[in-house]
């Protein structure tokens, strides 16, 4: 690993960084920062490790989990959700496809949509990814108590993107779904 050097000789790196305005950093949130860094290595490390087994990596877990949760997701929906081009897409997707853990569909009413489904392999391997990522939640809000488990999610929730979480919430939860629920998803017809 290589070595930080700040030029300013400070001993304490968020003196040697600066805002956009060009002001001193202060008051800075390095707390909740690295905390969040290491949550979600952690949380994902979880995942990584059964990935590692059958050759996938982070974005195929990302694609098999939405296409999983939300049977007969069209392409351009999940390139959205994800916010990455069909490009980055394209290789994952194959993948997934070639290896049968999701199949593609025409849609009904439009032939030229590509609705995704989840296989009972993808489902298989979705349940397994899920159930690690569960119960590390369940142990973190177990510490929390059930008091503050709503604030947890609020805080998640006022993480996402200002400028559209609507559209973001929605493809995730459906129009007029509360966030919260735990609903199943939809069956593929």
């Amino acid at each position: 690993m290589a070595d930080v050097n700040f030029s300013n000789g400070s001993a304490n790196p968020a003196d040697a960084v600066e805002t956009a305005t060009g002001t001193p950093a202060s008051g800075l949130r390095w707390d909740i920062i690295e905390l969040l860094f290491f949550a979600y290595r952690d949380f994902v490390g979880d995942a990584d490790h059964v990935l590692e087994a059958f050759g996938f990596g982070r974005a195929h877990h990302r694609v098999i989990h939405f296409v999983h949760r939300y049977p007969g997701l069209k392409v351009a929906d999940l390139l959205d959700v994800l916010r990455i081009t069909k490009q980055s897409l394209g290789r994952v997707l194959k993948q997934l496809l070639d290896e049968g853990y999701i199949v593609q569909k025409a849609g009904d009413n439009d032939r030229r949509q590509r609705l995704l489904f989840a296989t009972p392999k993808g489902e298989a391997l979705v349940a397994k990814l899920a159930g690690l990522q569960t119960d590390r939640i369940n142990r973190a809000l177990a510490d929390v108590g059930p008091a503050a488990q709503e604030t947890v999610r609020q805080f998640l929730r006022g993480m996402i993107d200002r400028d559209d979480p609507d559209k973001v919430l929605q493809a995730i939860f459906g129009a007029g779904s509360d966030p919260a629920s735990t609903a199943q998803p939809r069956r593929q017809p």
